[in-house]
């Protein structure tokens, strides 16, 4: 079997408070909080997930919620930018709504013919709008955003990497030699490459800096970035096809709404290779996405233990605006 990355499955970074996480990407960019669970390796914190409706791989972006985290840096061999996609027609609006809420807003700037609109999240964490009419998804229906406006999904990220001559190369080729992805740009040292069919959802561009300071992860990061696969048959292939490269690969992790496996690629990020299947809906019905903290079986015997830990949350009013 030779294995193909479809696209992005999702983002994962790390978050400080978390009620003002979900006020956030909630309240003001409209997705659904679609899984309230803990992290497995942590479970006195939260895991946040966002989506679309029932959050479909490739419009997802989750955080580790860590209260009094402190602030991180953003720098090479992190994941710099995480770009949500957006209908053309929908700039405008942006613009005005992040700065009604205080948000400063950079753009529209020219990148590869996309219209882009640069902001950080209430942590720090550089976010992007790409203005695209190709993105056939719909986004989140009855949020508090317009449906003609809504976020469609992730559209891509940004890896920053040092200098060609310092190591880039090395990334540059395990994308496309490793991964199988395509270069379909290049704009100075951005190199932006497409992963199976390409498109809104399957993009990465890497950024080759000179001189540029080392990223530390903490709030205002991103943790890792994962990679979809169809199912566990694929997933085997890649960890074997991965362990090939002379890259370590973990063995199979159950995150209970996907199965993964890690690795970091040559410059530092943080990569998995994550299931589409089996979904957020294995453990509640759609229509109660989000409203209630999910535990997988080997942590439901201590709930209780568990929610005396963590602090409440709740969800904003949805409401047009």
């Amino acid at each position: 079997m030779t294995p193909q990355i479809p696209g992005i499955h999702h983002v994962t970074a790390i978050a400080g408070d978390p009620q003002r996480n979900v006020d956030f990407y909630v309240g003001t960019l409209g997705l659904r909080l679609v899984k309230r669970t803990v992290n497995f390796d942590d479970p006195g914190t939260y895991h946040l997930y966002y989506g679309d409706e029932v959050g479909r791989p490739g419009t997802l972006v989750t955080f580790f919620a860590w209260p009094g985290a402190p602030r991180g840096r953003i720098g090479v061999g992190q994941v710099t930018a995480t770009a949500f996609s957006i209908p053309a027609r929908a700039v405008g609006f942006w613009q005005e709504r992040l700065r009604r809420h205080g948000i400063a807003v950079r753009g529209p700037t020219a990148r590869f013919d996309d219209a882009v609109l640069a902001f950080e999240d209430p942590d720090g964490l550089p976010l992007e709008l790409v203005a695209s009419d190709d993105d056939a998804r719909t986004g989140r229906g009855g949020g508090p955003i317009p449906e003609a406006y809504t976020i469609r999904g992730v559209h891509g990220v940004t890896l920053s990497e040092r200098g060609l001559d310092e190591g880039g190369r090395r990334t540059l080729g395990l994308l496309d030699e490793g991964l199988g992805f395509r270069l379909v740009g290049e704009v100075g040292r951005r190199f932006r490459f497409a992963a199976g069919d390409g498109g809104t959802g399957a993009l990465v561009d890497v950024l080759c800096l000179d001189g540029a300071p080392t990223g530390e992860t903490a709030a205002g990061t991103v943790h890792h970035i994962a990679w979809r696969t169809p199912d566990d048959a694929h997933q085997r292939a890649w960890q074997e096809r991965i362990a090939r490269l002379g890259l370590r690969v973990t063995d199979v992790r159950d995150r209970q709404y996907f199965r993964s496996i890690y690795f970091r690629e040559p410059g530092g990020v943080l990569f998995e290779i994550a299931t589409d299947p089996p979904g957020f809906t294995v453990d509640e019905p759609p229509a109660h996405l989000g409203t209630h903290l999910m535990l997988p079986p080997w942590l439901e015997p201590r709930r209780a233990q568990v929610e005396r830990a963590l602090p409440p949350l709740s969800i904003p009013e949805v409401r047009m605006s």
